[in-house]
């Protein structure tokens, strides 16, 4: 099973890091991660100079399409999280994955496991919630041997986004600003958990079915934020402001800043009250869950990997 050539496109982001981090620690060697961040990409190779590890631009064609050929089996993790603008999403969520679909089956690759997200199931309505809606869709319709897996709000190592980011912005500043009340009730999933969800489907090749993989654990949005101050010791003061006040703040924020690391369309999804449905992944895919509280001390706290911070 070990020696299963395994291609990741979308593998340098926060999923893959952590992916690759422990395919490897189970004995897989025979990895291809493929993504178009340069950086990231040099974050991966300084941990994991051994695997296959190239630039690709996954919505354009080219040599990278090579690397299909003899595949054991596909993790497609390629995913647009956030842009103002809807190109970027359309390219990296829709796009990619409609150049995949026939290299899949062209080189009749067994079995993939597609990411997709909880946001297929939300009430928001915006760039990335629409876009993986279609994409999984495509994914669906493609006829190939699959699985998919919707997780919802992930943390961990190389988080860039979500809680790392907000990790970062409170080291940073005197006050840390909560949107309203806080009491936006979150279900976060770590992603060390679903790297080994992942792992167990590759495995077992479960296919055939949908999963909504989701943190087992509810905690309020103020709640995640203090756990966070506990864990890193930030000097930050939490205070709520108005909700009206922070979104046209990240409004404002947008126009200076191309790819903004927290988006107002972002917020409306975090107080849209969704609430997703939790399965028993544990007995399912035969791996443990993290409680909420270690997964923040390990995600912060690891001596090789909590200081490492990929870009946008």
């Amino acid at each position: 099973m070990q020696n299963q050539k395994i291609i990741l496109p979308g593998g340098a982001g926060l999923v893959g890091q952590n992916l690759v981090a422990q395919l490897k620690r189970n004995g897989y060697t025979n990895l291809v991660v493929l993504d178009k961040h340069r950086a990231n990409l040099e974050v991966l190779r300084k941990f994991h100079p051994d695997i296959v590890i190239e630039y690709a631009d996954l919505a354009e064609h080219g040599d990278w399409e090579k690397h299909f050929e003899g595949a054991d089996a596909v993790v497609m993790l390629q995913a647009q999280i956030g842009d103002p603008k809807l190109e970027p999403f359309i390219r990296n969520n829709i796009t990619s994955t409609d150049n995949i679909l026939p290299l899949i089956k062209r080189y009749n690759i067994p079995y993939t496991v597609h990411i997709s997200s909880s946001v297929v199931e939300s009430v928001a309505s915006d760039h990335y919630t629409n876009t993986k809606k279609e994409q999984e869709d495509h994914v669906l319709a493609s006829g190939i041997n699959c699985v998919v897996l919707r997780p919802t709000l992930m943390f961990g190592w190389f988080d860039r986004k979500h809680l790392g980011w907000l990790s970062r912005f409170m080291q940073k500043v005197p006050v840390f600003p909560i949107p309203g009340s806080g009491r936006y009730m979150r279900q976060p999933l770590y992603v060390g958990d679903f790297c080994s969800i992942i792992i167990s489907c590759l495995e077992t090749q479960i296919s055939g079915q949908v999963f909504n993989i989701t943190g087992l654990e509810k905690i309020d949005y103020i709640d995640i934020i203090r756990q966070i101050k506990r864990a890193t010791h930030a000097p930050a003061r939490i205070v709520k402001i108005p909700y009206s006040l922070f979104y046209t703040l990240l409004k404002t924020w947008a126009v200076f800043d191309k790819n903004p690391p927290f988006t107002a369309d972002q917020l409306q999804a975090l107080v849209a009250h969704d609430e997703f449905e939790v399965i028993d992944w544990p007995a399912i895919f035969k791996v443990q869950a993290t409680p909420f509280s270690q997964a923040i001390d390990e995600t912060f706290n690891d001596p090789t990997y909590s200081k490492v911070v990929l870009e946008f």
